[in-house]
């Protein structure tokens, strides 16, 4: 049997107000043994402190820090088109697993990690990134296809197509971290007594297709792999 009858996956647009109101929904209808949200405890933390890096902090930590400021002003101007910070879907997990009183998991892979590779990619996609996220993010624009998910859905087949370095970093090898992390966490459930667990989930949009299909490939096994929970703080 394969690891996806124990993970529910919620697909968010991370500047969606309906994405919010889906996962408060799910979550609290379904009532999970465990919620699983795609975040590392640095930007778990980070969003808890609502603070946001400024340009001249960002160039103190060079090109990492450069890169972080350039792909968090990406998120903040969709969030203007679609009428939602980036990260209200998460927060809204977070309360809904603390109103149940269920564990709550951070399954994405380290920000530092991602940043690193960021840094490695091709110069071209580098230089395209920082032109976008400075200018126009990619050319699909809020309201000329008039479904905001078939509008995000096409600016990742843009994207991929664009930056296929950072696809493979930011989409491909993330799915295979959060998939590690959520059997991980199955198995944890089943030690603990919990004979069938239910984990929901909250990714991306662009995340959940792959990690869906990861799962489903997973045959159920003793696996544990490291990962952060902040129901331990």
């Amino acid at each position: 049997m394969s690891y996806l009858r124990y993970v529910k996956l919620i697909g968010t647009m991370h500047v969606s107000p309906k994405s919010r109101e889906e996962v408060v929904r799910t979550i609290l209808n379904e009532r999970p043994d465990a919620v699983a949200i795609e975040l590392d405890r640095t930007r778990f933390l980070a969003m808890n402190e609502n603070r946001r890096m400024t340009l001249e902090e960002a160039l103190r930590f060079g090109r990492r820090g450069l890169i972080n400021y350039l792909l968090a002003k990406v998120e903040e101007r969709l969030g203007e088109e679609f009428g939602m910070a980036p990260g209200e879907e998460m927060k809204a997990a977070v309360n809904a697993a603390q109103s149940l009183g269920v564990p709550l998991y951070l399954i994405d892979e380290d920000i530092n990690v991602i940043l690193s590779k960021i840094a490695a990619a091709p110069g071209r996609e580098k230089l395209l990134m920082a032109l976008e996220a400075l200018g126009v993010f990619l050319p699909i624009k809020a309201g000329e296809v008039g479904d905001p998910m078939e509008e995000y859905r096409l600016m990742m087949v843009q994207f991929k197509r664009r930056y296929p370095y950072l696809y493979r970093v930011l989409v491909e090898e993330r799915n295979e971290v959060m998939a590690r992390n959520l059997i991980s966490i199955v198995e944890n459930l089943k030690l603990r007594g919990i004979k069938r667990p239910r984990v929901i989930a909250v990714v991306g949009l662009g995340h959940k297709p792959g990690i869906e299909h990861l799962l489903d490939r997973a045959r159920e096994q003793r696996f544990l792999s490291p990962y952060w929970t902040a129901g331990a703080m």
